[in-house]
């Protein structure tokens, strides 16, 4: 019998971690692939995860590390009950200050890993079974000096909403998560201390134990988007009403960003 199995991106901190120390109050896992980066990260979740992990250490943005995920699953042919992509980063500064290599890994990262793991995962993946995206509240609106990174979560939205509804005749289903500001390490690689701040004011922060539990029972309803939170909620509702150039206006007088 194949083994079954989940995936998580992003394993090794924020959401992604937490995705994987809640994992069984979704189901039942023989085993779960957790990727990231960081090797020492990932082993250090053996002892507190739920089901058995399996480390698989990987640049995502790499197209090599997505040949040998695909690789992976071609050879050892599991049922994919879960996949969560969580992985994924930003930058908090103006597009042309932003090194080039760095808003390219951010679409290569965001955008595409992300869409290869779908593809790649959904061959093995029975019915019944859920594919978890992280997309964001910065989804539903332009936003100038995070421009990129709302721009690849943008994608992710539409891309996750269109493909739950290709895959409804597999039994298959998608989720995009939408957090607000979330307390995780995502800061630590979006804002670089040597430069002048971009975000000054932050309407609120929240747990990602929070964004998972929703996220968790959102999934579980087979909603096809999940946001938490009044606030994350409201803004929503906002700039699908008001016209974009208004709210870009809005967010920069906020941010004293001229």
């Amino acid at each position: 019998m194949a083994k079954r199995i989940a995936v998580i991106t992003g394993a090794s901190s924020g959401m992604g971690r937490e995705f994987l120390l809640t994992l069984d109050s979704f189901g039942k896992y023989d085993e779960v692939w957790a990727i990231a980066r960081r090797k020492e990260r990932l082993e250090e979740l053996s002892g507190s995860s739920p089901f058995p992990v399996r480390a698989l250490p990987m640049d995502l943005s790499a197209p090599e590390s997505l040949s040998a995920y695909a690789k992976l699953l071609s050879e050892e042919e599991p049922e994919l009950g879960l996949l969560v992509n969580a992985s994924g980063f930003g930058k908090f500064e103006a597009t042309l200050d932003t090194e080039l290599g760095d808003n390219l890994n951010m679409i290569d990262l965001n955008c595409r890993a992300l869409a290869a793991l779908c593809q790649s995962s959904v061959p093995y993946m029975p019915k019944g079974s859920r594919i978890i995206n992280i997309a964001s509240v910065a989804a539903f609106q332009p936003i100038p000096y995070i421009n990129v990174y709302a721009a690849t979560k943008a994608f992710v939205l539409s891309y996750s909403r269109a493909l739950n509804r290709e895959l409804k005749g597999r039994g298959i289903g998608v989720t995009a998560v939408c957090p607000f500001w979330t307390k995780t390490e995502f800061f630590g690689r979006a804002i670089d201390p040597s430069k002048p701040k971009i975000v000054k004011k932050y309407a609120a922060m929240y747990d990602p134990k929070d964004i998972v539990r929703r996220a968790w029972a959102d999934a579980g309803k087979g909603k096809d988007v999940s946001m938490y939170g009044f606030i994350a909620r409201g803004q929503k509702a906002l700039v699908k009403l008001l016209p974009h150039s208004l709210v870009m206006s809005v967010w920069q007088r906020q941010q004293d960003l001229g």
